[in-house]
Order: C-alpha cells, then sequence, then structure tokens
C-alpha cells in the first residue's frame, strides 16, 4: 500500500504499519521491546567476520570503526524464532524478546 499524500499524518501512519508489520503487539503478546546495542569493531575485526561471513551487515562509522547489526548476529546464531518456555525471540524480529505466558514469574 503506497503513500498517495504526503503528510505528517500519512508519513507517521507509514511508520505505524511498517513497524506492527515487525514488531509484536503488546496487547496481543508480552515483550520487552529491543534493546540490543550494535557493536563496534576494528576494521581488521571486520574484514576477518567478511571473510567467514560475506553477508554480514555493518556500517562504517566516522571513527574508523564498523557497527554490526544485532539483529543479523542473533539471526546467524539462530536465536530467531527461538523459544524456551514462555520465553522467547520474536519469530519476526530477532531484537525483540517475547513472554508468550508467564516467563520470568517465580515459579515457587
Amino acid at each position: 500500500m503506497g503513500v498517495k499524500e504526503l503528510s505528517i499524518r500519512s508519513i507517521s501512519q507509514a511508520v505505524i504499519n511498517i513497524r506492527s508489520s515487525k514488531l509484536p503487539n503488546p496487547a496481543e503478546i508480552g515483550n520487552a521491546g529491543s534493546f540490543f546495542k550494535n557493536p563496534e569493531v576494528t576494521p581488521e575485526t571486520y574484514e576477518s567476520l567478511k571473510l567467514a561471513f560475506p553477508n554480514i551487515v555493518a556500517y562504517p562509522l566516522a571513527n574508523g570503526q564498523y557497527k554490526l547489526a544485532a539483529g543479523w548476529l542473533i539471526e546467524q546464531a539462530g536465536w530467531k524464532g527461538y523459544r524456551d518456555g514462555d520465553a522467547g525471540v520474536h519469530q519476526r524480529q530477532a531484537l525483540v524478546l517475547v513472554n508468550y505466558g508467564r516467563a520470568g514469574e517465580s515459579r515457587s
């Protein structure tokens, strides 16, 4: 669905639509949102990683370092969509931790 009119309201709605398609609705599933920090590495580390992982997602920084995409790293580790009991990583957004029920509650 494209934006027909460029206005603050249409831009806001487009952002809401994108976020809604990628992030879980807190009214439907409890979640901690996204709080991961994208790690920064030296150019040497980045080049070494790029040899092993040609599709690595990274961004050059003004300070000469490279910022790695935490979401990509989590996906490569196989954690996107992972679930252990009621706690897990969202299936469509690797940066979001979700509570499928009673995760984190005391079991005593």
